[in-house]
């Protein structure tokens, strides 16, 4: 069973880079540098953002020589799908209950 995240993913997305850092990481693995190149912050912004978002476990990285290599931590996006599916599936199932019960009033009254 994997780890707990440290830190709440639903948070760490709260900011603007880290989301963008973490639509370029869905594209394809990258270095620190690499991912600086594509947004308007700097290289050590981007690795504290990547520290968030491991922490978060949205982001996973790993030694390649002296390099870091990041990419989409696939467990961690995948608990937070299944999160958003059981409240989208809960908001669903009250809303269309509510519908029913208005249809249904609506039709007593004709």
């Amino acid at each position: 069973m994997a780890a707990e995240p440290a830190a709440d993913p639903f948070a760490a997305l709260g900011d603007q880079n880290r989301r963008a850092i973490l639509q370029l990481l869905a594209e394809r693995e990258r270095q620190v540098s690499d991912i600086a190149n594509q947004l308007p912050i700097s290289r050590p912004a981007v690795s504290r953002h990547l520290r968030v978002l491991r922490d978060a476990g949205l982001v996973v990285d790993r030694a390649e020589g002296t390099k870091r290599i990041y990419s989409v931590d696939d467990r961690g996006v995948e608990a937070m799908r299944t999160y958003m599916q059981e409240i989208w599936g809960a908001a669903t199932a009250r809303f269309r209950l509510a519908a029913e019960n208005v249809s249904d009033s609506d039709a007593d009254e004709r």
